[in-house]
């Protein structure tokens, strides 16, 4: 499976940004997708992730601000970002979990700086 991330960018506190994370290949084996972010010195942490059944999950950080779709046709998942903090800033990474083969897959990190 490849990822193809995009959507990251420079924005004031207070203001929302669109990730887009489109994703190809052995894409019927695909159990979930999601987004991590990683400051810098901090580890990578989960955002927000969406089961194949449209279950949804997200960081206490983020609840209520950000919200994760996907566009199964297309194969792609977005997170919408709202009333971003400084604190969000980081590098975003898509995520996806195949069943076959179980296998974690990275896509490129786009890069989110919200400044205050």
């Amino acid at each position: 499976v490849q990822l193809q991330a995009s959507g990251g960018g420079l924005v004031q506190a207070g203001g929302s940004l669109r990730l887009s994370c489109a994703a190809s290949g052995r894409v019927n084996s695909i159990i979930s997708m999601g987004w991590y972010r990683q400051a810098p010195g901090k580890q990578r942490e989960l955002v927000a992730v969406i089961a194949s059944d449209g279950n949804t999950g997200y960081a206490d950080s983020v609840k209520g601000r950000f919200t994760i779709s996907g566009d199964n046709a297309k194969n792609t998942v977005f997170l919408q970002m709202s009333s971003l903090k400084p604190d969000d800033t980081a590098v975003y990474y898509c995520n996806t979990v195949t069943t076959v083969p179980p296998f974690d897959y990275w896509g490129q990190g786009t890069q989110v700086t919200v400044s205050s």
